[in-house]
Parts: structure tokens; C-alpha cells; sequence
């Protein structure tokens, strides 16, 4: 939104009907929940399929076993890659497990994942000693507990031509179209462009090639495709070296990837 009306017309206090408030919802392949923020926290998982968070700065692709925290006033989207159940946890400031001021991801643990999704199931039935009011205190204790996982997504450059690099990435992500290449089409040198790649994202391009490859993957491996076919689409002479650049990536293979919780 534009700053002027974003201050002209801001967020809505619209406040959880309980401090702590979890909803399971299912949603069919390619809907969205599109682009908002709230003052209240969120900590988003899928409990089936894979679910795509979007920030200004960064992108995941998480399968079950991830889940991403999202501090106040945060603007992201959610996308379900297949057709999938989405978990989202969210709490008042007040009672916040963690000070993480960044989106985070965690691993989600049986024990998470069965608290969140009891947490949610009462509904007009919540009352003090319900199974999902008793369930809170357990969520909140293990969430405390959790470490942050050092996977930042796919960071999103604010150049305008860097981002006109990533779309076409996004939409190809075989591609091996090189900076050289885009610094003709943008009148610079490649050198710059790495540089600016550097300073937006923190990473190299190759780097940031491969986390987007990764993150397309989980996406193409969530919607049923194998490791085979996968290592194909994305240009990869064999199922071994797409493994080996997705595991220096995620510090597991895909089949790990996906199966670990």
C-alpha cells in the first residue's frame, strides 16, 4: 500500500477472540491469502501439502515439517502448493513466545503440530477447561523452546532490475542465463550487477540461484513429480548433482527434506 494511505487509513485493531487462537483451514492448489499485516503474531505450517509465504524481503516453500513466524505488523501472503491444510497460530503481542523481530522458521515437531492443531479445534466449544484452552500453556511452553532454523528463504532484492532477474528465474528456473548476459540487456556490466546482487540479498547470484531452485523444487516435488524428473525441469545433468546442490542448500536431501519432523 502507499505509504501516504497506509498512514492515512491504517490497520484495523481487530482484536483474536482469545489471546491465543489457532484455525485449520483447507485450501485447493494455487489459492492465496492475499498480501495484509495485524498486529497480532502468526506462526504459519502446513499440516498437509506445502505452503508459500511471501514477505517484502524473502520467500519459503515449506513443507510439514516448517513453520515460519511472522512478528506484528509483518506483511505477507500464503500460497498452498497442492491442495493443502494450513495451520495458523496467532497470538497477542502479550504473549509472544519468542523477541524475534525477523520472520523465522522452526522445525514443527509431532508435539508442535498435534498442541496447534488441538489449540484449534474446539471452536464455539472453547471454554477454560477445554482440550484446546488446556492445550495453550504446552504450545507456548515448547514454542519457547524452539531453535530457529538458519534458512532465510529466497531473499528479495529491492532493484528493480535484479527483481526483473528473479521473475524470469521464477518463471524458468532451468535458466542459465548469466549476469553478462543481463548486464547487456540493462546497460552495465555483469561485475555490477553481482555486486548489487551481493548488497540486496547477502548472497551471490549462483547462491541465490540455487535457494530459488530449491524453494521451486519443494513446489514441484510437494505436487508429485520425482527427484528424476525434478532434477530434469531444472537443468541438472543427473538426479545425484541436483541432490547434492539441494542438500548444500537445506543440509539434507529432498527426500529428507520433506519426510523430516
Amino acid at each position: 500500500m502507499n505509504d501516504f494511505l497506509r498512514k492515512r487509513f491504517p490497520n484495523a485493531v481487530r482484536p483474536l477472540p482469545r489471546d491465543v487462537y489457532s484455525q485449520i483451514t483447507s485450501y485447493r492448489h494455487g489459492e492465496r491469502l492475499i498480501w495484509h499485516q495485524h498486529r497480532h503474531g502468526q506462526l504459519a505450517f502446513a499440516v498437509r501439502g506445502v505452503v508459500r509465504v511471501l514477505t517484502s524481503t524473502a520467500i519459503w516453500t515449506l513443507p510439514p515439517s516448517r513453520a515460519v513466524w511472522l512478528p506484528s505488523d509483518v506483511e505477507h501472503e500464503l500460497h498452498a502448493v497442492g491442495d493443502a491444510q494450513i495451520c495458523n497460530v496467532y497470538m497477542e503481542p502479550r504473549m509472544f513466545p519468542w523477541d524475534w523481530v525477523r520472520p523465522t522458521v522452526i522445525l514443527v515437531t509431532p508435539l508442535i503440530r498435534e498442541l496447534a492443531v488441538t489449540v484449534g479445534r474446539d471452536g464455539d466449544s472453547y471454554g477454560p477447561t477445554s482440550r484446546a484452552a488446556l492445550s495453550v500453556p504446552p504450545l507456548l511452553g515448547v514454542l519457547r523452546d524452539a531453535t530457529a532454523l538458519p534458512e532465510r528463504g529466497v531473499p528479495v532484492p529491492r532493484d528493480t532490475r535484479l527483481q526483473a532477474i528473479c521473475e524470469h528465474l521464477m518463471n524458468d528456473p532451468a535458466s542459465k542465463l548469466t549476469l553478462d548476459f543481463w548486464g547487456e540487456q540493462f546497460g552495465v556490466s555483469g561485475r555490477t550487477l553481482a555486486r548489487h546482487f551481493q548488497m540486496d540479498t547477502g548472497m551471490t547470484f549462483v547462491t541465490w540461484r540455487q535457494h530459488l531452485r530449491v524453494s521451486e523444487a519443494i513446489s514441484t516435488l510437494a505436487l508429485g513429480s520425482s527427484v528424476a524428473a525434478t532434477a530434469d525441469a531444472f537443468g541438472y545433468a543427473s538426479p545425484s548433482a541436483f541432490i547434492a546442490m539441494f542438500k548444500q542448500v537445506t543440509g539434507r536431501t529432498p527426500q529428507r527434506y520433506l519426510a523430516d519432523a
